[in-house]
């Protein structure tokens, strides 16, 4: 469901991506005042450990990274601007339901932690997914922070900020997606030779009509990491639809 905010991009607004994936949004010198929003709308949240529940989710625009399974190139460059108010006034004003904060790379943006704060304050348990390659020491202290670790099939494991596995809180997860067996060698070691413990939750996920889900589990079976097999609920739900949901 969205909620009438039309996926465009803004004439004039100058909000492209600078070239080779540079590490900060958006441009000509200018920071954002205001958020840059690609689509918002309430749905089933379909991956973590959150998965099944109802979710308010706000995609921010904007990503420094080109993986290869990317499902949302949408986000890299279409989106209006809105105010961190203006976001929270699209919210239910009776509602404290689950919220997530996705790209996308949503730390890209200024504003986000500021987002994040306004909706613990108004009583909403946050999630942000977040990339890998920003440093997630910004964000609140009671929030819940997804770590997308992205594999060497994705062509994105060089720009991982490992040293973020420093700064998890225990709420905070690891996320994985695998498209090979070497992905899935090369994130047991991230976790086996990682600057601290991992997390208490961490989750792969197969890469979708990549890696078959069940070849997944058998490796996971095989090697007893504690970790999750996580299968995209919301693709189950709702096959083919690729956005707003």
């Amino acid at each position: 469901m969205l909620l009438g905010f039309p996926c465009v991009l803004e004439p004039g607004t100058g909000l492209r991506p600078r070239h080779g994936y540079e590490s900060h949004w958006p441009l000509n010198g200018d920071s954002i005042v205001a958020l840059v929003v690609n689509e918002m709308f309430f749905s089933i949240q379909g991956e973590s450990s959150f998965a099944g529940l109802p979710c308010f989710f706000i995609r921010l625009t904007g990503c420094n990274l080109r993986c290869s399974y990317c499902d949302t190139r949408y986000a890299y460059e279409e989106g209006n601007r809105m105010s961190v108010s203006d976001v929270l006034a699209a919210l239910p004003p009776d509602d404290q339901g689950l919220v997530e904060i996705t790209g996308g790379e949503p730390l890209l943006q200024e504003e986000c932690p500021s987002l994040v704060e306004g909706l613990l304050a108004r009583g909403h348990p946050v999630l942000i997914e977040t990339n890998g390659s920003r440093d997630i020491r910004c964000l609140p202290e009671e929030a819940v922070c997804i770590l997308d670790i992205k594999c060497p099939d994705s062509g994105m494991s060089g720009h991982m900020l490992l040293e973020n596995l420093r700064y998890l809180r225990p709420q905070d997860e690891i996320k994985f997606v695998v498209q090979s067996r070497n992905d899935y060698l090369w994130a047991c070691r991230v976790l086996r030779d990682g600057p601290t413990r991992p997390p208490e939750k961490v989750l792969f996920s197969p890469a979708h009509d990549i890696c078959e889900p069940s070849e997944l589990a058998e490796w996971l079976l095989a090697d007893r990491l504690g970790a999750r097999i996580q299968l995209p609920l919301h693709r189950l739900l709702w096959p083919g639809v690729e956005k707003g949901k």
